[in-house]
């Protein structure tokens, strides 16, 4: 195994689709992947019969490049955007300040009343923006909520630019006729979802990774970006003329070589949440009460769960059903028990829930991801500037959520992959 011209870090759908937009410029790329397989977040594996994602995939993009790679070459199910949350014990539309019919009268007058006596404060942080979009007492009792499990911190830890077009704002109209009725529209950002009809999430990269050069199982520990010299765990050390990475930053720092203190400082001040994923498979039908939910209830260790089997019968056994549920966790907000305890107790919290009966559960799989997320603490941008201009001037591309550091969807990573690619086309 020789040198290589081109190195791509990271086999996940943006490194993937580095290497393929290289391929069809005539630029032969190896990628280096610590792990066995193809896919990072986008991954799928089976158990027992059972297909389950790494975390919860569904594709919707207006992207048209997108489409064209991802679905022109895969069978697909359509699957309508329709959400459930679970409220202290009651079932709500989502998202829940467009659907406040199911909630109890003084609640809803309670959020009424703060969404009408909303007043336009200052923004500092993702509390403010929160309380000037949805009133006091809807951010206390549902984001704020959801923040401190799904982010792992209070909102007014977080900043709020991310939050922009990622969560629906209503008019006082749509607020007031979700009160009072259930017919309301689906507002949701996309229209529809897409998934693969077989292999998992997974099969939508299947395109991307046919004929790529992708080299498991080499972990690269070293990085001498003078001597444009790879090393690796288990492998001989190999040079390269050009580097893509889309491992996370976090990751990509500690190993390259005389990195000024200054930068590495930046990158250990970029926080992240992790996630443990509980998947579940059932010897029954019809366990989860829609295709996704968000759980409110503090007490409740997943933050949010989804069903493999919805998203694709082919996913499960004749006659069976499957869920996985996410339960998030950071420095800032540690694991206090080991990863299976925590699991099973959440087991027993959905089955409590009335979700299903232990003695139902045929497949149990417990797996913990170290990067979930990207977290917007204020300190983001400063951080994350200072270390995406030292790996410019060192000339290192970089690409995908963890790669660049921020909060991108599946399409957008690919689409962050190829944009890296194709700049290291112009520069060639």
């Amino acid at each position: 195994m020789g040198d290589v011209k081109v190195a791509v870090l990271g086999s996940g759908v943006s490194g993937l689709s580095a290497a393929y937009t290289l391929r069809r410029n005539g630029i032969e790329a190896a990628v280096f992947e610590k792990k066995n397989h193809y896919g990072g977040l986008c991954s799928s594996f089976t158990v027992d019969g059972f297909t389950f994602d790494t975390f919860a995939h569904l594709a919707f993009s207006k992207n048209s490049y997108f489409n064209g790679l991802f679905e022109d070459k895969t069978e697909y199910f359509v699957h309508m955007p329709e959400a459930l949350n679970y409220y202290d014990g009651i079932w709500v539309r989502n998202p829940v300040q467009n659907n406040l019919f199911s909630l109890k009268v003084e609640e809803k007058i309670e959020i009424i009343k703060g969404f009408i006596g909303r007043w336009d404060r200052s923004v500092f942080n993702f509390d403010d923006w929160l309380r000037n979009q949805y009133g006091d007492y809807f951010t206390d009792h549902f984001p704020a909520r959801y923040t401190r499990k799904y982010w792992t911190v209070e909102s007014c830890e977080l900043e709020s630019k991310w939050a922009e077009n990622r969560m629906y704002k209503p008019s006082i109209d749509e607020v007031l006729r979700g009160a009072m009725s259930e017919d309301t529209p689906n507002v949701h950002y996309s229209k529809e979802m897409h998934y693969p009809k077989f292999g998992g999430f997974q099969a939508f990269l299947a395109p991307l990774a046919e004929d790529a050069d992708i080299r498991f199982s080499m972990e690269v520990c070293e990085i001498d970006q003078k001597s444009k010299t790879l090393s690796f765990l288990n492998h001989e050390p190999m040079a390269y003329d050009r580097l893509i990475s889309t491992i996370p930053l976090t990751e990509l720092i500690p190993i390259m070589k005389n990195v000024p203190w200054e930068v590495r400082k930046s990158a250990e001040g970029l926080d992240y949440t992790s996630g443990i994923m509980v998947s579940l498979g059932f010897n029954r039908k019809n366990v989860s009460p829609s295709l996704w939910f968000y759980i409110y209830d503090e007490e409740i260790y997943p933050s949010r769960v989804y069903s493999p089997s919805i998203k694709s019968p082919n996913n499960v056994p004749e006659g069976c059903s499957s869920i996985q549920a996410e339960i998030y966790f950071s420095k800032r907000k540690p694991l206090t028990e080991l990863p299976e305890v925590i699991a099973e107790k959440a087991i027993e919290q959905m089955a409590w829930m009335g979700l299903f009966k232990e003695n139902e559960i045929l497949v149990k799989d417990v797996r913990v991801e170290k990067y979930a997320n990207v977290m917007f603490t204020p300190e983001i941008y400063h951080n994350r500037k200072i270390v995406r201009d030292y790996l410019d001037s060192v000339g290192i591309l970089y690409a995908g959520r963890f790669g660049e550091w921020d909060y991108l969807w599946v399409d957008q990573s690919l689409l962050s992959g190829n944009r890296a690619a194709e700049k290291l086309v112009d520069d060639l």
